[in-house]
């Protein structure tokens, strides 16, 4: 087993993650590229000592950008939403 801080990247802070994580508690991460749902829950609970009901994982291409002749490709990366428990927060979402 991984350590948590290999699994989660970073905490996804948007605007349509704050509205979800007050209507339906759940959260957003980006994760690792080869994580999958078990090892995203016990990251979860682990380092925020919390209980996870439901995790969806999504891939997420990179698009290609363009800027004048040249081209690129912005990365692919992989989000983890996470469903808490009723009563579970994170309190590292609450200034959101």
């Amino acid at each position: 087993m991984r350590p948590y801080s290999e699994v989660i990247i970073r905490p996804l802070l948007t605007e349509k993650n704050a509205k979800m994580k007050e209507a339906e508690n759940r959260v957003a991460f980006e994760v690792a590229p080869d994580a999958n749902r078990i090892e995203v829950r016990k990251a979860v609970e682990e380092a925020f000592k919390v209980s996870v009901t439901r995790v969806n994982i999504l891939n997420i291409r990179g698009k290609f950008k363009r800027l004048g002749k040249n081209t690129g490709k912005r990365r692919d990366w992989k989000k983890a939403i996470v469903t808490l428990k009723e009563g579970s927060t994170i309190e590292f979402f609450e200034g959101v």
